[in-house]
């Protein structure tokens, strides 16, 4: 998402990527060992997107190392387990219309995967490959649920810390997050709060501060937030820098620690981390208050001015979540893919609350291409 504070602003080898209901299409990865594979579906068909995904993992001889199911059953969640698919467990926000069945997982091939364990469950993996030594951790919660949303948040920065110790990293390493909270507008300008004590004890904002996503849905657990991330040590010479946005203010500069993307240059190739993005003004302002597609309109144009920066374009992107309060807008977002040459690109679509009331949509992608 675009993560803002209260009224700021808020892989070389074919990869098979099914998108929603239509037809399957290729792209690229910079890598030949890591795949995107998503679909989408109607409500309470999440146990078949499961088993679609658990299938093509075994097509492609790969594993599952990331993955998020929004709005799944408990059947689909046993059987997620069954099939070894590690998983972030999500429902919905509070918008208006039925839940929106998606899940999206990134395979790896050709990839020793070693579990990170915390306090006995795995909640991610440690490999290494050409290009580097990874960590991903998936749906990372809080030890005592029953605490604050902001002990609840505090418990989560640790837990991560911990894991990415156990894997011989700090959370300098980290490049991208993802934080899922429940009931987003009653306290994210709390857990932004927290999450900037975070990184300034640990010295992040003399580092790399993380592309990021925070939307509002609840989880399968309980929680007040779940939390997810990639880190790596990445081998030289590659080099991994923040990107801006053309059309808006750094997030740093009001004090929302996210990068609006992040950019991962090795040799051959160019990837881009975008972070969630909404429709927000240079000044911080949120534009087309209201209009549901006047904010899908210039989020893709927001979007596409960082893509561009960058030398690429939509026909670079590998995957991305969009994100809608209100299903019912769902063919308000299908329409404006059509129109923008988009219904074909590799996105799934949720329904979640944005971190402002009047945001009504919101885009994450990453982007990959050979230079």
């Amino acid at each position: 998402m675009a993560e803002q504070a209260d009224q700021r602003d808020g892989e070389t080898s074919p990869a098979r990527v099914a998108i929603a209901s239509e037809a399957e299409r290729d792209c690229a990865s910079p890598s030949s060992e890591e795949f995107w594979q998503a679909e989408s579906a109607a409500a309470g068909e999440s146990e078949s997107l499961v088993r679609k995904l658990a299938r093509a993992a075994e097509t492609l001889s790969a594993r599952a190392v990331r993955g998020i199911i929004f709005g799944p059953s408990q059947k689909a969640i046993e059987l997620a387990g069954i099939a070894s698919l590690p998983a972030a467990f999500l429902s919905e926000g509070d918008g208006k219309g039925p839940g929106l069945a998606a899940a999206e997982f990134t395979l790896r091939r050709e990839a020793t995967l070693q579990p990170v364990i915390l306090e006995g469950r795995r909640i991610g993996f440690l490999y290494e490959d050409h290009s580097g030594r990874h960590c991903v951790l998936n749906g990372v919660g809080p030890a005592h649920p029953e605490a604050s949303p902001e002990q609840q948040t505090e418990e989560v920065f640790l837990r991560m810390e911990q894991a990415l110790k156990s894997a011989g990293m700090d959370f300098s390493a980290v490049y991208r997050t993802w934080f899922f909270l429940d009931h987003i507008l009653d306290w994210y300008d709390r857990f932004n709060e927290v999450r900037n004590r975070f990184f300034q004890s640990r010295g992040i904002y003399e580092r790399l501060v993380p592309a990021s996503t925070g939307v509002g849905v609840g989880n399968a657990a309980g929680w007040a937030l779940a939390g997810s991330l990639l880190a790596a040590r990445f081998r030289s010479p590659a080099q991994v820098t923040a990107v801006g946005s053309p059309l808006q203010c750094p997030a740093l500069e009001y004090g929302s620690s996210f990068s609006r993307a992040v950019k991962i240059e090795s040799p051959g190739w160019r990837r881009l981390v975008v972070s969630g993005t909404a429709s927000i003004a240079q000044d911080g302002r949120t534009l087309r208050a209201g209009e549901t597609r006047g904010q899908i309109e210039h989020t893709l144009e927001v979007v596409r001015a960082i893509l561009q920066a960058q030398e690429m374009d939509w026909d670079c992107a590998v995957r991305g979540i969009a994100y809608l309060k209100h299903s019912t807008d769902l063919p308000v977002w299908e329409e404006t893919r059509k129109e923008r040459g988009l219904e074909r690109a590799p996105f799934i679509t949720v329904k979640s609350d944005i971190c402002r009331d009047d945001l009504l949509f919101e885009l994450e992608l990453d982007a990959a291409r050979p230079i």
